[in-house]
C-alpha cells in the first residue's frame, strides 16, 4: 500500500515537475519567437523604406525628364509659331507691295488714257466741224442739183409729152412686169431643181407603198337593217302597247323603228357597239320566241358581255396579226373598239390597219424604225373609240391616252401631229400623217355626201377662174386634178408657171380637201390662116 501511495506520489510529483518545466521551456520558445519575427519585422521596414526612397528618387527623376520635355516642345511650339508668323507677316508685306505697285501703275494708265482721250477729244471736235461744214456744202449742192434735177424734169416732160408721174407708173409696170418674170423663172427653176433630187425617190417610194398593201374598202352607215321572216314578228317585238321595245331601246340605248318596210326592222345608233348588241339580241330573241321586259334585259346583258369578250379578242388578234407587243390592255380593247366605228364611211379598224401597214413599208424604205410606225399607225386614231366624252381633238386625246398608258414618246408625238395639232418632233410623224392621207385619200376609201361633193369641186373651179387670163377650168379625176386652160396672147410661158404656183397656194389656204390636187395649167398657141 505505501508503496502504491509512494508511486502515486512520485507520478504526481513528475507530472508537476514536468508542468513548471514545460511552462519555462514554452516561455523561453516564446520569447525567442518573438525577438525573430522583431528581427523580420525590423528588416521588412528597413527593406520597405529603402524601396520607397528608391522610387521616389526615381519618381522625381521622371518627372524632371517630363518636366524638360514639355519645356523642349513648348520651345520648339514657339518657335514654329513664330517662324509661321514671321512667314505670313513677310506674305502680307509682299501682297501690299505688289498691290500698291498695281495701284500705281493703274494710275499712270488713268493719266495717260485721259491725256489720251484729251487729245482724241480734240481731234473729234475739229473732225466734227470739218463735217459740219462738208454738210453745209452738201446741202447746197444738193439744193442745186435738185434745181437742176426740176429743170430737166420740165424740159424731158416737153420733149417726151409725159408727166413724171406718169413716167414713173410706166418704169414701175415694166419693172413690176419684168421682176415678175424673172421670179416666176426664178421659182420654176428652184422647184425643177428641188424635183430632181427629191420627186422621183419619194414617188418610188409612195408607190410602192400603196401598191404592196392592198386593203378592202368598207361603207357603214349610222343605221343597221334587221330581217325578219314575216311581219308578224313585228308586233311580238313591239309588245302591248309597245312594252317591249321600249325596253329593247331602254336596255341597248338604240333607236328601233318599225315601219312598213316589209320583212325589216331598222336599227338607228351613232354608237355601232349598240347597233351590233341590238341586232344580235333582237336576232336571239326572235329566234328563241320569248319576247317580254325581262327576258329582253337578260338576253341584251348577256349579248353585251359577248360584244366585250368579242372586242379584246379582236384587238388581240389584230396586234398579234401586225405583229406588236407589249401594247396596254386598255389599248388592246381600244383596237377592238374600232371594228364597230366608221369614220367618213371608213371602218377605222381597217384604216388603221392599212396606216401601220403603208407605215412599216414607208419607214422600211427609208431605213426608219419598222416596228415603232407600225404601233403609231396603230394608234394614230385611238381618240375617235374613247367612250367618256371629250372636248380635245380626237389626235391629242389618242396622245394623252397613249402617254398614261406609257407608250413610246416618238409614237405619242406621231398620234398628236398627224393632224398638226401639235408640232412634230420625231421622223415618225410625218410618215404617219402621209400614211393617214394615202389611206384615207384612196378613191373609194371615204365617202361624201353628194351635194359637198358637187360643191367642193364647182368651188374648186371657181377659185381658179378668179385669175386674171384664165379662159376655162375642168376639176377632173374626182377632184384630184385641175386643169387651167389660158388665153395663150396675155398669159406667156413663165407667168403660166407662176399661175399654176399661185392656184396651188391659193388652194391651200382657202379649201378643205383630203389628200392633194394637182394644178395643170395649159397654155396653147395657135396660128390660123385660110388659102383663098
Amino acid at each position: 500500500m505505501s508503496e502504491y501511495l509512494l508511486l502515486i506520489v512520485g507520478i504526481v510529483g513528475g507530472l508537476v515537475a514536468g508542468y513548471f518545466i514545460g511552462q519555462s521551456l514554452l516561455k523561453k520558445t516564446s520569447k525567442n519567437q518573438e525577438e525573430e519575427a522583431a528581427r523580420k519585422a525590423e528588416s521588412i521596414l528597413r527593406d520597405a523604406e529603402s524601396r520607397a526612397e528608391s522610387l521616389r528618387r526615381d519618381t522625381e527623376s521622371k518627372a524632371d525628364s517630363i518636366k524638360r520635355d514639355r519645356k523642349l516642345e513648348a520651345k520648339e511650339h514657339f518657335l514654329k509659331l513664330k517662324a509661321e508668323f514671321e512667314e505670313t507677316t513677310n506674305n502680307k508685306k509682299n501682297i501690299i507691295i505688289q498691290n500698291e505697285q498695281k495701284v500705281r501703275t493703274l494710275q499712270q494708265q488713268a493719266a495717260s488714257l485721259m491725256e489720251k482721250n484729251k487729245r482724241e477729244e480734240s481731234e473729234l471736235q475739229s473732225q466734227k466741224d470739218r463735217v459740219t461744214n462738208q454738210l453745209e456744202a452738201a446741202t447746197k449742192r444738193e439744193e442745186e442739183a435738185e434745181k437742176q434735177l426740176s429743170l430737166h424734169v420740165q424740159q424731158l416732160e416737153k420733149i417726151a409729152g409725159l408727166s413724171a408721174d406718169q413716167a414713173k407708173e410706166q418704169l414701175m409696170d415694166a419693172l413690176k412686169a419684168e421682176a415678175e418674170s424673172n421670179a416666176s423663172a426664178f421659182v420654176k427653176q428652184s422647184i425643177e431643181e428641188a424635183k430632181l433630187s427629191a420627186t422621183k425617190e419619194a414617188k418610188k417610194i409612195v408607190i410602192q407603198t400603196i401598191q404592196r398593201t392592198a386593203a378592202e374598202q368598207a361603207i357603214e352607215n349610222c343605221v343597221s337593217v334587221f330581217n325578219i321572216e314575216s311581219d308578224e314578228i313585228k308586233g311580238k317585238i313591239i309588245g302591248r302597247e309597245g312594252r317591249n321595245i321600249r325596253a329593247l331601246e331602254a336596255a341597248t340605248g338604240a333607236e328601233i323603228i318599225v315601219d312598213d318596210t316589209p320583212e325589216a326592222i331598222v336599227i338607228s345608233s351613232f354608237d355601232p357597239v349598240r347597233r351590233e348588241v341590238t341586232r344580235l339580241a333582237l336576232h336571239r330573241l326572235v329566234t328563241d320566241g320569248r319576247i317580254h321586259p325581262a327576258r329582253i334585259e337578260e338576253v341584251v346583258n348577256k349579248t353585251r358581255k359577248e360584244i366585250d369578250n368579242e372586242i379584246i379578242e379582236i384587238g388581240e388578234k389584230t396586234v398579234l396579226d401586225l405583229g406588236i407587243h407589249g401594247l396596254h390592255p386598255e389599248l388592246i380593247k381600244m383596237v377592238g373598239r374600232m371594228r364597230f366605228r366608221s369614220s367618213y364611211g371608213q371602218n377605222l379598224l381597217q384604216h388603221s390597219r392599212e396606216v401601220a401597214k403603208l407605215c412599216a413599208t414607208m419607214a422600211a424604205e427609208m431605213g426608219m424604225k419598222v416596228k415603232l410606225a407600225k404601233r403609231a399607225g396603230l394608234l394614230h386614231d385611238i381618240g375617235k373609240v374613247y367612250q367618256e366624252e371629250s372636248d380635245l381633238p380626237h389626235a391629242i386625246l389618242g396622245m394623252e391616252l397613249a402617254k398614261k398608258y406609257k407608250e413610246n414618246p416618238e409614237v405619242c408625238n406621231a398620234i398628236g401631229a398627224h393632224h398638226d395639232e401639235i408640232e412634230m418632233t420625231s421622223l415618225i410623224s410625218p410618215v404617219i400623217q402621209v400614211c393617214d392621207a394615202i389611206s384615207g385619200s384612196r378613191p373609194g376609201a371615204r365617202r361624201e355626201m353628194m351635194d359637198s361633193y358637187v360643191q367642193r369641186l364647182r368651188d374648186l373651179e371657181e377659185l381658179a377662174l378668179d385669175f386674171k387670163g384664165v379662159e376655162k377650168c375642168y376639176a377632173i379625176q374626182a377632184g384630184r386634178e385641175l386643169r387651167v386652160i389660158v388665153d395663150a396672147e396675155n398669159v406667156n410661158d413663165e407667168t403660166a408657171s407662176m399661175m399654176s404656183f399661185n392656184i396651188s397656194q391659193k388652194i391651200e389656204k382657202e379649201m378643205q380637201y383630203p389628200g392633194q390636187i394637182k394644178v395643170t395649167v395649159i397654155r396653147e398657141m395657135r396660128a390660123v390662116a385660110y388659102a383663098k
